[in-house]
């Protein structure tokens, strides 16, 4: 094959990767601008619409362990191709529901598609590009994965007021027969034969742990558990992720080697994740939700004010290799961490703020957070081998989806509790709620700076790579 043909083939690879995220991320952006609507022609309270992103968000991180052994035995573009269609048929589905029930458990489907697509697309770039390429590859791919933020909250609230909340499903149909057209004729087929079995009891632990420990945090708010029930729900999910510990010393092929913990860089990457994307997870949740619940704002109003937190999250990708180079990773995390969860702390003063003032603290918020991913998500994955490429990929995008869940989780807990000690779901007495939640959520982000302090003074940004979800 020419060179030249060879840089198409490569440049249709990156947008077909492109296209998975940006489905993915205009999915998540559209769907939390339009909860209270769903809510409402559901005849549910807005409060219990966050079930309908946990289940989401946490099917994604039950099956993203199975991602990397799955691209592996059946190849990166049947699993690709796979992802993209149930994807898309969750989508379809979601537009059919007519009960919360039924919008769950499309969502469910949907995420089954979300938990291949992310990760065997970040693969698929990670094992066909040098160490070199991988910079400007992630960076192209990023690029029309953040245009989903960028157009989700506004499309969104446009169609939910326009037409119905139906069409923000129905959006990714389209998206999704250009995508599964283009990985049939361009996406190449990697496999890796000497893969071994699937570690089915190491992915039952580690699956069974997850559900356990979000069904405890949301049991006393949201599911009516007593407290004995929720106590039960947490040493079941500590037992079992300390028993996959155990499982996977002794196991000679599981499906996370305790050797990437070996990686200091991955280690403190990886719980740095977990404990400040929980603040991050519940902000998209908490956000929309202020400004239409809380603020009385219209859908299209509220989309239309969501735009600064994509727009500085885009501008700010320009400089944060820039700033992670110049002053190494410890630095700039713990400070960036403490400036997130201030920022996310003064939501509290949103209410009486004027309009643009807000619109400032939104594209500050953005821009920070996009800080944020970018140091978190390559410090993570900076110093790892190609032999630990997939696996490591595989936990650190379960634990991602994990803290996603975690953090609507912990923001629908927080806020349920808040709202039954201030006062009822009204303007008047849940802004009070909206206020305490903002301020817990700002603290618990700022606790995570002291995981990133653990990382050596001499982890610097040289070889930086941008990550592929900062719209979060």
């Amino acid at each position: 094959m020419s060179e030249a043909g060879g840089d198409r083939r490569f440049r249709i690879l990156l947008w077909i990767v492109a296209v998975g995220f940006f489905m993915q991320t205009l999915d998540s952006t559209i769907v939390n601008t339009a909860l209270p609507s769903m809510a409402k022609a559901l005849g549910e309270s807005p409060l219990s619409m966050h079930s309908v992103v946990i289940a989401y968000s946490l099917t994604m991180a039950m099956l993203i362990p199975a991602s990397g052994w799955l691209a592996d035995r059946f190849g990166t573009r049947q699993v690709f191709l796979a992802a993209i269609v149930l994807f898309t048929a969750g989508s379809v589905a979601c537009a059919a529901s007519t009960t919360l029930t039924q919008l769950v458990l499309s969502r469910i489907l949907q995420g089954a598609g979300g938990a291949m697509l992310l990760p065997v697309g970040r693969l698929v770039v990670l094992k066909s590009v040098s160490r070199d390429q991988f910079l400007p590859a992630m960076s192209f791919v990023a690029i029309p994965g953040l245009i989903g933020p960028l157009i989700g909250p506004t499309l969104g609230g446009w169609l939910v007021q326009t037409a119905s909340w139906h069409w923000i499903f129905l959006i990714n149909l389209p998206v999704g027969i250009a995508g599964v057209i283009a990985t049939v004729l361009f996406l190449p087929d990697s496999r890796n034969p000497a893969i071994g079995r699937f570690d089915m009891v190491g992915y039952l632990m580690l699956s069974i742990g997850m559900v356990a420990l979000s069904f405890s945090l949301d049991g006393v708010t949201d599911l009516g558990f007593e407290r004995a029930t929720v106590l039960v729900l947490l040493l079941v999910a500590f037992a079992l992720i300390t028993g996959y510990g155990l499982h996977a010393r002794r196991h000679p092929d599981p499906l996370f080697p305790l050797s990437l913990f070996q990686v200091h860089t991955y280690t403190v990457g990886l719980l740095g994740n977990l404990f400040a994307r929980i603040g991050s997870g519940a902000m998209p949740f908490l956000i929309p939700l202020l400004l239409q619940v809380g603020l009385g704002h219209t859908p299209v109003e509220a989309g239309m004010m969501m735009l600064p937190v994509a727009a500085m999250a885009m501008t700010a990708k320009r400089a944060v290799t820039r700033l992670i180079t110049r002053y190494g990773y410890r630095r700039f995390l713990v400070i960036n961490t403490l400036v997130l969860g201030a920022l996310q702390a003064s939501f509290a003063a949103t209410p009486s703020l004027p309009l643009p003032a807000m619109l400032v603290l939104l594209g500050c918020y953005g821009a920070v957070n996009s800080f944020q991913f970018t140091a978190m998500n390559t410090v993570t994955l900076r110093d790892l081998d190609r032999a630990g490429a997939g696996s490591g990929n595989s936990l650190f995008s379960m634990v991602q989806m994990l803290s996603m869940s975690l953090g609507v989780t912990v923001a629908g807990a927080l806020l349920g509790a808040y709202t039954s000690h201030f006062g009822p779901i009204v303007p008047a007495g849940a802004l009070t709620a909206f206020r305490a939640t903002f301020v817990t959520i700002g603290l618990i982000t700022c606790l995570s700076a002291t995981i990133f302090w653990q990382l050596g003074p001499g982890v610097t940004g040289s070889g930086a790579q941008p990550d592929d979800d900062e719209a979060g």
